[in-house]
């Protein structure tokens, strides 16, 4: 069975949805978790910011993505808590949460991916893309898919 489960999440009713469901996995096969979020990275400002002074430093930007994935993360961890789930948190900046979280999977020694999907079909699927497809494609480790 598995030991140790990273389950991603950006706050959205679908991840919340798996969250939900991967803890109680997690309490049912007695496994640690990493519940894991994926920040965007610094956008470089335009012209126009710069022109304004609307601009927020790398260093800023940083510590209010992080300030708002221990949030995320902290409220997580609550539930985990009291449904007496072992976990642990992680968070990065990063543009391609798919990556990310294949990267967290390894970094931390996940033997499962436990992630939602909105299980967008035909163009929508096309248009919208899937970071669950791309994780799918990306990841050695198991994943299950929540839906």
């Amino acid at each position: 069975m598995y030991k140790h489960i990273l389950i991603p999440t950006d706050g959205t009713p679908t991840a919340e949805k798996a969250v939900k469901a991967g803890l109680r996995f997690a309490k049912w096969s007695k496994a640690k978790v990493t519940v894991f979020t994926a920040m965007p990275e610094y956008r470089t400002p335009t012209s126009a910011e710069v022109a304004a002074r609307n601009v927020m430093s790398i260093a800023e930007h940083e510590r209010r993505s992080m300030a708002q994935a221990k949030k995320l993360l902290d409220k997580v961890a609550r539930r985990a808590k009291a449904a007496g789930v072992k976990l642990a948190t992680d968070a990065a900046l990063s543009d391609r949460p798919a990556d990310a979280i294949v990267a967290a999977a390894q970094k931390n020694g996940c033997d499962l991916i436990f992630i939602g999907s909105h299980g967008r079909k035909g163009l929508s699927a096309l248009l919208l893309g899937s970071q669950t497809h791309e994780v799918l494609n990306r990841s050695r480790i198991p994943t299950l898919v929540y839906r």
